[in-house]
């Protein structure tokens, strides 16, 4: 039998990107702030009140002209497309997001797990975010699709 490994939480997301400050003005809707800059590294680590910790390691160099290589040219290369994170509410997220001016690239969708939807955005470096959250059957949320991969 094969051994496992006991994987308990992630741990942290490793981000590159083209602009430190740019990076962490975005983070900062989300709650994250700085907590730390590597010593000797381009890395500057944030976290936010949940404990969930962002690496952004800034030495990233644009050559796609502003594309995602993952997701916004035909050819599908293989990595990480998303990053999922919770959150406590769908609704007052996409208020949150009209409020910042934050661009939503897709959604609100739904799965097909009732009562939760998704909306993604993209950060300075066009790097996909999904934010999941929960709605009531009281709650309407105003726009909300059933995701169809085929469409």
């Amino acid at each position: 039998m094969m051994p496992m490994i006991e994987v308990q939480r992630v741990h942290h997301l490793g981000i590159r990107v083209t602009d430190e400050q740019q990076a962490i003005a975005f983070y900062r809707h989300f709650g994250f702030e700085v907590e730390r800059r590597a010593d000797g590294d381009d890395v500057t680590i944030l976290t936010n009140p949940s404990g969930v910790e962002i690496n952004l390691i800034y030495n990233g160099v644009d050559l796609t002209g502003g594309k995602n290589i993952l997701m916004d040219v035909p050819e599908k290369h293989p990595g990480y497309t998303h990053v999922a994170l919770a959150v406590g509410s769908i609704n007052r997220t996409l208020e949150a997001l009209k409020e910042s001016n934050i661009a939503i690239s897709q959604g609100p969708v739904t799965f097909g797990r009732k009562g939760y939807a998704s909306v993604f955005v993209r950060d300075p470096d066009r790097n996909v975010i999904e934010l999941r959250g929960r709605y009531t059957d009281e709650e309407d949320v105003e726009g909300l699709e059933y995701y169809d991969p085929k469409a």
